[in-house]
Formats: structure tokens, sequence, C-alpha cells
């Protein structure tokens, strides 16, 4: 599936030098085109903003370490008018002052699912409360759906 925003992501990647190792793999798997489409239009019109998913977007990518993804979730929060601040603050969100106690909850929800923790859930009962105070039940499925989807497609062997 090609769009407007992968072709744009793909010539700056190609720009700054970075790229993916592995091919598009619809090529392979053709029903992904279909697939990838009906669960981009569905987050896109799911209850929580977009802007959110954006900056988890980026965390995401941040904390597995993917160059080629993060120039990509960059450009994209940019083109999609987000402050330059806010999108250089994702990387150290704890302490930076620009985003709201809900943006905070989902950064950290992030964060915790991708990070493992050999001692218990990766998700705390505290995590979850905080995220309950902010979103309903609905959202929070919009964001579990949401960081599968963004780990789908950014395997770090990328």
């Amino acid at each position: 599936m090609t769009t407007t925003e992968d072709t744009t992501t793909a010539t700056t990647a190609r720009q700054d030098g970075t790229r993916s190792r592995l091919p598009d793999p619809t090529g392979l798997f053709p029903e992904l085109t279909a697939l990838a489409a009906a669960v981009q239009n569905a987050f896109r019109n799911g209850p929580v903003p977009p802007a959110t998913l954006a900056l988890m977007r980026l965390r995401t990518v941040q904390v597995i370490g993917s160059t080629y993804h993060g120039v990509a979730a960059t450009d994209a929060l940019r083109k999609a008018g987000e402050e330059e601040r806010r999108i250089t603050a994702v990387a150290t969100w704890q302490s930076a002052p620009c985003f709201t106690d809900p943006e905070r909850a989902a950064l950290e929800l992030a964060e915790a699912v991708l990070t493992p923790d050999p001692f218990g859930d990766r998700v705390s009962d505290d995590l979850f409360a905080r995220l309950s105070r902010h979103y309903d039940t609905d959202e929070i499925w919009h964001f579990t759906l949401s960081l599968g989807h963004f780990s789908l497609f950014t395997v770090p062997i990328q």
C-alpha cells in the first residue's frame, strides 16, 4: 500500500540515509494491504485523539531504537502541525512540561508495554489506574490495539 505519506516518508528516509533492511511485506502477503488500511481507518475513527496516538508512535520507535521509523514518525507529526518542542520532548516526556496528564499516561503505557519487566507485569496496577482516570475502557482498548499495530510494523530488525 503506497500513500502520499508513505512516499514522502520513504523519500525523506532515503535523503537522511536511513532505510529499512526489509522490503515492503505486502508483495509477499498481499492481504496486508487491505488489512492495514482497515486497521488504520479504525484507529483514525477511534475515540483517542490522533495527536496522542502519533506521540505514542514516536515514543514506541524511540524505545525500540528504530531510526527509520523514528524519522517517519517525526515527519508525520510535523506534517500534522505538532509543535517542534513537543516532538523533541517525547524522548524526555517524564520531565517535559508540555504534555498533559492524559498524554503522559499514554506515553508511559507505550514505554511500559515495550520495556520488559522481569519482576512483574509490564503495565502495573498503578499505571492502569492512572490511565483509567483519563480514559474509558474503549480508549484503553484503542491504545492497546494501536500499540500492537505499531509494534507489528516496527520490529527491531527493520
